[in-house]
């Protein structure tokens, strides 16, 4: 029993720093991201099974996990307030080619991220070309060009 009470409080936390975090650590990985990864999985594993390596143990923890997974996510489908506190909403951070300040200093983003994700999707070399831009649940920042 204290394997599936460790692995449930450890889902919560690390959804809650996660979620702290913003959607932005989990959009595109850099090195550092990488390596702060790697350790947070490796104390994450030290957590989850203390002292005892068993495979009971670990296949314990693996249900406990994935059981938790599978329930928050038939929660989200029935719940939009759920899914909206986990999940987020798409945040408008650009536009008609002005930069929306606020929502970028939230989203811990600045304009040259905006600008590779204009130039890696639509080819969109300025600004303004940018009718708008969103940085969607997943991270990932979406580009709705101005039509010209």
């Amino acid at each position: 029993m204290d394997s599936v009470l460790r692995a449930a409080a450890m889902y919560v936390a690390l959804l809650v720093l996660f979620k702290i975090a913003g959607r932005r650590s989990l959009a595109e990985l850099t090195t550092f991201d990488f390596i702060l990864l790697m350790i947070i999985g490796e104390a994450t594993q030290q957590a989850l099974l203390g002292d005892d390596f068993s495979l009971t143990n670990s296949m314990l923890v693996i249900v406990t996990l994935i059981a938790i997974d599978v329930g928050l996510s038939l929660l989200k489908q029935r719940s939009g307030w759920v899914s909206r506190l986990i999940d987020g909403e798409p945040t408008v951070i650009v536009e008609n080619g002005r930069l929306l300040q606020r929502r970028m200093r939230l989203a811990r983003l600045v304009e040259a991220d905006v600008m590779e994700a204009a130039r890696s999707s639509q080819g969109i070399e300025t600004l303004d070309e940018i009718k708008f831009a969103i940085i969607e649940r997943n991270g990932k920042i979406s580009i709705i060009p101005r039509e010209t």
